[in-house]
C-alpha cells in the first residue's frame, strides 16, 4: 500500500543549471534511487546522453547498493558505495575525497539537511538541487488500509520518514500511536524510526542498514527471536 508518490519538479531551472554544468563539479552523490532516476530523465529530456556527464565530469557516490544498481541502469559510472548507507555516512567515508572539492547534491524536497551539513563540515563545496517532489497519494487501497486498521496485520514497514507522515493524512498521529502498541511498526532506519517516534509511534524494528535486505533481515531476526523466545516457555 504505497503511501508516498513522486513527481518531478515544477520549476527545473535550477535542476537544468545543475546539469547544464554537471562537468564542473568533482562529486555527484546520490542518495536514493528516486533521485538518480529523476536526474537522468531530465538529462535526458534536455537532450544530454547520460554515459557523457562523466567523459570527464564528477565522480558518482552512492548511498548504498539500491542507488548505485539504479545509477548503473540510468548510464552513470559510480566510483564509491558507502559502507554504512546513509547520507552522513557517505559524507564521513568520503571526507579525505571531498575536502575542498565541489559536490552536487541531487535529493528530493523532503530531504533533510544532515547530509549537505556533514559534507560542509568536511570542506566540501555542496550545491543543492531538488530533482524530485514527494506527495501524498489522492487515495489508498482501501481494504488494505481496513486491515490495517483493525490490526489484522503483523507488521507495517516504513521505508523512509514521509511514508510514516503520509499515512498521517489517513490515520490520526493518535491512532497511529496507538496501533503502533498492537502491531510492529518497522523503520528502514535511524531517520525513519526518529520521524515515527517524533508522529507518537512505537518502533518495534528498525533496521541496522537502510536497504531493502537490512530491513528484511530485521524483519526476520525479530520473529525468530520472538518464535525462539515461545519455544523456550
Amino acid at each position: 500500500m504505497p503511501t508516498v508518490c513522486f513527481a518531478p519538479v515544477e520549476d527545473s531551472q535550477a535542476l537544468n543549471s545543475a546539469i547544464e554544468n554537471v562537468k564542473s563539479y568533482d562529486w555527484a552523490l546520490f542518495t536514493s534511487a528516486n533521485a538518480v532516476r529523476f536526474f537522468c530523465d531530465r538529462c535526458r529530456n534536455l537532450g544530454m546522453e547520460v554515459k557523457s556527464l562523466q567523459s570527464p565530469g564528477p565522480s558518482v557516490g552512492a548511498v548504498g547498493p539500491a542507488t548505485a544498481k539504479a545509477a548503473l541502469a540510468g548510464g552513470l559510472r559510480v566510483n564509491y558505495v558507502a559502507k554504512k548507507h546513509d547520507g552522513e555516512s557517505l559524507a564521513r567515508e568520503l571526507a579525505g575525497s571531498i575536502k575542498g572539492r565541489t559536490v552536487l547534491l541531487p535529493r528530493g524536497d523532503h530531504s533533510d539537511n544532515r547530509m549537505p551539513a556533514a559534507l560542509r563540515k568536511a570542506g566540501a563545496q555542496v550545491t543543492e538541487v531538488i530533482v524530485y517532489r514527494t506527495l501524498v497519494p489522492e487515495t489508498l487501497e482501501s481494504v488494505v488500509l481496513d486491515r490495517v486498521k483493525r490490526a489484522e496485520v503483523d507488521a507495517v514497514v516504513f521505508a523512509s520518514p514521509s511514508a510514516f507522515q503520509n499515512l498521517s493524512a489517513f490515520l490520526s498521529c493518535a491512532d497511529l500511536a496507538a496501533l503502533s502498541k498492537r502491531i510492529q511498526f518497522v523503520a528502514i532506519g535511524s531517520t525513519t524510526a526518529d520521524a515515527m517516534r517524533e508522529g507518537g509511534a512505537r518502533t518495534a524494528i528498525e533496521a541496522s542498514e537502510s536497504s531493502a535486505d537490512g530491513l528484511a533481515e530485521a524483519i526476520i531476526n525479530f520473529y525468530q527471536h520472538h518464535a525462539a523466545t515461545a519455544r523456550a516457555r
